[in-house]
């Protein structure tokens, strides 16, 4: 019961200081403009990042009546940097070099005050436990790689929201699982928050928010210290050491379209002498609106292709395999869906195949923005 109150409080939260925000935004032109590279065609606010870290703060500090969230101090300090951090990105277009150098501090602030830290390979290759001074910068990698990777992917309408709303339900039935609440609680009240940005970012017209960098990198940081709690020594999780659950699979699984499209785009960009955070339309979901797709096609798609690779560890796992071959078939299941899939496309695209022709047309009628039944959850949406 606690936990459900704590998501619906969030929820309700964010539905309530939504329309407040989309208010604000547009009384202080904080909106994000279109240009070439960009897919809208006006101006849209880009506050969002406020609703989810407010509904996210609201319901953690309720669920503090029936559990000691108390650890959890340490990052809603972290999620605060981050969301200062994005927001004034988003308004001032700070330098990616400043940029990085905040996420390298928040992410040590969680592995020396917090403790998370990824320094557990749960039997991967044979090895357990490794040591701090390898333990420390694997961390900051990986988790400064996360967060840049979930911002990267908010390019479509409701893609990075519907995926944090997606991996934060993984992990909280993940924790729950293993009796760790703390870390379920945030991963279920992070869920409730992005729920209504979801929808009206999807349906709404007037109500329309972007999220922003102040949102995509709140979600990064709570993501990423999903994947450090999960690796850190000691933690409850290690019960699925027992069972041969691969740990470091499962995360790979999970976070298998930001990771491998954003390792995919950067390597291309080094190969064209680029640098490889300079921005262009070569992501997965940039594909499949060249292909035609609606964005609610698109972050459908995206979605279900990251569910497939989920479901390739899972079923890897009840087969029997090692946590090793666990690791492998993941891998090559996320190369297939982001290198493999990309690359089949745009062969399609350069050549205008038959099969071209007919993606088109699919991709037309996804448009649900032409049917009175998205007219009718348009109106819903900006009423509410």
């Amino acid at each position: 019961m606690p936990f459900i109150l704590s998501f619906l409080i969030a929820l309700l939260s964010v539905w309530w200081i939504h329309p407040l925000l989309v208010k604000i935004a547009l009384d202080k032109n904080i909106v994000d403009n279109p240009n070439a590279r960009k897919l809208q065609r006006k101006p849209v606010p880009v506050l969002g990042g406020i609703a989810v870290f407010f509904g996210s703060v609201i319901g953690l500090g309720c669920a503090g009546f029936w559990y000691d969230c108390s650890e959890l101090f340490i990052v809603v300090v972290a999620m605060m940097i981050m969301l200062y951090t994005g927001t004034l990105d988003d308004i001032l277009d700070l330098s990616p070099a400043l940029r990085f150098l905040i996420e390298i501090f928040t992410v040590l602030l969680l592995v020396y005050i917090g403790g998370y830290s990824l320094n557990d390979f749960h039997g991967l290759w044979g090895i357990h436990q490794i040591p701090q001074y390898v333990a420390v910068p694997l961390t900051v990698v990986a988790a400064v790689g996360i967060i840049n990777a979930i911002n990267l992917m908010d390019g479509v309408d409701g893609l990075s929201s519907g995926y944090c709303i997606l991996t934060s339900i993984f992990f909280g039935v993940m924790f729950w699982a293993v009796g760790d609440w703390s870390l379920s609680i945030l991963a279920l009240v992070a869920a409730g928050s992005l729920i209504p940005f979801f929808l009206h970012n999807l349906f709404g017209k007037t109500s329309k928010m972007f999220i922003g960098d102040g949102g995509t990198l709140v979600m990064g940081i709570v993501i990423s210290v999903f994947v450090m709690r999960t690796l850190t020594h000691g933690t409850c999780c290690e019960i699925y050491d027992a069972e041969h659950v691969g740990l470091i699979p499962f995360m790979l699984a999970v976070l298998s379209v930001p990771v491998f499209d954003t390792l995919r785009v950067m390597t291309t960009r080094i190969l064209k002498r680029k640098s490889p955070f300079h921005p262009d339309k070569t992501h997965l979901h940039h594909m499949f609106i060249r292909l035609g797709c609606s964005h609610a096609a698109t972050t459908l798609a995206i979605l279900l292709l990251n569910l497939f690779v989920a479901l390739c560890g899972w079923l890897s796992n009840l087969a029997g395999c090692s946590i090793d071959v666990q690791l492998y078939i993941v891998v090559i299941a996320s190369l297939l869906i982001t290198v493999g899939l990309y690359n089949f496309m745009e062969y399609q695209i350069r050549h205008k195949t038959h099969l071209l022709l007919i993606l088109h047309r699919f991709g037309y009628r996804t448009h649900l923005n032409r049917t009175g039944i998205f007219f009718w959850l348009q109106k819903k949406m900006d009423r509410m």
